[in-house]
């Protein structure tokens, strides 16, 4: 048998879960080699500088940080000596289209008794509700998040009749938004908690109740803030991987995936053959299918199903401080329902969006200039399927700053000093994400977690695949996970 030193892995793609990858891979004794078609690493998980302000390109919600610190702890490496992370006080900071406002506490207690006060919401049900989405995460989400729904000894672990045991006809078969009905009283409260279908892309109204589980992650485990922001993430990724051996390749694209007798055999890249035993795609799986392996049959399927949601970002170096707002804060829209109707049904932008902004001058001051704050500011967007953009971009930057002018009560537009745009289009170039959309498929039917692809292909052995667009979904935690997944079922594979 070739030995594990011997074997030789490439791996397409630099985003979170190609860095994951490659150091699990590494740790498995493997040659590794990554080929990036930027000259940076990280994908979506960027950073920019510009007049003076500092920018996190990307995702800025920290969570479940045990998922790095394990590939750290694997490779017995101190994390501390890569980068520092905190846990935030304040999740978030909510604001009302009536006009309500609410501190999202970070502790279980405190945030029960300020939705009480607030929102007159009972107490007792806000702790119920998150002690039952602790138990749909630990007997549920653990099983199906961590390992591969598409090998039939997940089905046969002890886990799935504690997972079968913990399900409800309403987490499958009822929608997220009618399961928060049930649970509160008051629209703030409902809508407040709708929003985490949006962490994976999805429409609350039309995304099974399952997705309950998402608030734990936030409400209970908490949000953590990295010292020097999310790029420090990436940094020490990249990082930790070089220690570990693996070489990196920047401005390489790869041109395609070699295919000998059913099985991956390496890749081209630069008119030239580099050789592998395994091939790690980071890449779209639909862009993989339909551009590396030259598979248009595969690429179709892949778009049978619906593509998530993608966003429109706006980056404002802003001369001034807002003493309202936190690290993470929502203004929501009048009328959610017609607005992710927008999203899915017309692919436009509703009148009168839900607006994300990201401050993360509020942690660490150098973030901006003296008295100044650097704005990360996002509302959800269509894919992208050729509309107009421009024009809507324009009409929708006019909204945005006429929404948070009226709600905070401020001179906004005048604030702005420095602005950069990123729309569906653009993240589509830049980092290979099929129609912009931020998270592969939506999770807008009850079954969608069992069709999203596999992380390895059923016909082509020595193919895996890793990253946002495939099981078990996107965002940073479940790009870990799906690194994870990769790593065991090649050991599986090669008896390693």
């Amino acid at each position: 048998m070739q030995s594990t030193s011997s074997r030789k892995v490439v791996v397409v793609g630099s985003g979170i879960a190609g860095l994951a990858s490659a150091i699990r891979l590494a740790l498995l004794g493997m040659q590794v080699q990554v080929f990036e078609r930027n000259a940076y690493p990280g994908g979506k998980l960027s950073w920019f500088e510009q007049d003076g302000y500092s920018f996190d390109a990307g995702p800025s919600l920290f969570t479940q940080p045990q998922n790095i610190e394990e590939l750290f702890r694997l490779a017995c490496e101190r994390i501390e000596d890569y980068f520092k992370y905190e846990r935030v006080p304040v999740s978030c900071q909510y604001f009302f289209a009536n006009g309500k406002k609410l501190t999202a506490w970070a502790n279980r207690e405190k945030l029960a008794a300020e939705m009480q006060m607030q929102l007159d919401e009972d107490p007792e049900r806000i702790q119920d509700y998150l002690r039952e989405s602790e138990r749909v995460y630990s007997r549920i989400g653990t099983l199906f998040l961590n390992n591969s729904l598409h090998k039939k000894g997940t089905y046969l672990s002890r886990q799935v009749l504690r997972a079968i045991s913990a399900t409800r006809l309403g987490y499958m078969f009822g929608t997220l938004n009618s399961h928060n009905q049930k649970h509160f009283r008051s629209a703030e409260a409902v809508q407040m908690f709708n929003r985490y279908a949006t962490y994976n892309g999805s429409n609350p109204f039309k995304a099974p109740g399952m997705l309950s589980l998402i608030p734990h992650l936030e409400m209970n485990e908490g949000t953590f803030y990295p010292q020097g922001g999310m790029i420090s993430i990436t940094n020490a990724l990249h990082q930790l991987a070089m220690k570990l051996g693996v070489e990196f390749h920047f401005c390489n694209p790869v041109e395609r995936i070699v295919l000998n007798s059913g099985r991956a055999t390496g890749v081209v890249v630069n008119g030239r053959q580099v050789d592998a035993d395994v091939v790690v795609s980071n890449a779209d799986v639909y862009f993989t299918y339909k551009h590396l392996l030259g598979d248009e049959q595969s690429s179709r399927r892949v778009l049978k199903q619906e593509r998530s949601s993608s966003a429109l970002i706006f980056y404002w170096g802003i001369g001034k401080s807002f003493e309202q707002l936190g690290l993470h804060n929502i203004f929501f829209s009048s009328d959610y329902a017609t607005e992710f109707d927008h999203l899915f049904r017309s692919k436009s932008f509703f009148q009168d969006p839900t607006v994300y902004i990201n401050i993360t001058s509020k942690m660490e001051p150098g973030q901006a200039p003296p008295g100044k704050e650097n704005w990360f500011v996002m509302i959800n967007a269509p894919a992208h399927v050729g509309q107009p953009w421009p024009d809507m971009i324009a009409e929708a930057r006019q909204r945005i700053i006429d929404k948070l002018e009226k709600m905070l009560g401020a001179d906004v537009a005048g604030a702005i000093e420095t602005e950069a745009v990123l729309d569906p289009p653009t993240i589509e170039s830049r980092t290979a994400s099929y129609m912009g959309s931020l998270y592969g498929t939506s999770s807008n039917s009850r079954f969608a977690a069992f069709f999203r692809h596999a992380n390895f292909s059923k016909r082509t052995k020595g193919l895996y695949f890793a990253g946002g667009s495939v099981h078990p979904g996107g965002g940073i935690p479940l790009c870990l996970k799906s690194a994870k997944i990769v790593a065991d079922t090649v050991r599986a594979d090669l008896g390693v």
